[in-house]
């Protein structure tokens, strides 16, 4: 049997994205970071960005997310911490299974 992610976690990961490229992914933590620069020249650091969103996204018992706005302020957090070397305030330290790459 073959199985494919739902509607809904394909609409998150696209809004994600767009979100990412459009310049306000994590709004407003990341307010006057030009992350957009940074990442765009590291192909692996943008990896990271996307693992972490996805790593993070919880699913309900039909395959919806359920923490879509969670997920992408941890992956903002870690823009944050990559762009300026610090946490965001308030945020806590990622953790591994967080920026795991599988």
């Amino acid at each position: 049997m073959t199985s494919k992610i739902s509607h809904g976690v394909s609409g998150a990961i696209r809004r994600f994205a767009g979100w990412v490229a459009g310049g306000s992914v994590g709004h407003p933590m990341l307010e006057g970071i030009n992350y957009w620069d940074e990442l765009r020249d590291s192909p692996s650091q943008m990896e990271i960005c996307f693992a972490i969103f996805v790593n993070v996204l919880e699913l309900d018992d039909s395959g919806q997310p359920i923490n879509e706005k969670y997920a992408e302020k941890r992956a903002a957090t870690w823009i944050y911490q990559y762009c300026t070397g610090k946490l965001p305030p308030g945020q806590p330290e990622l953790e591994p299974w967080e920026v795991e790459l599988y």
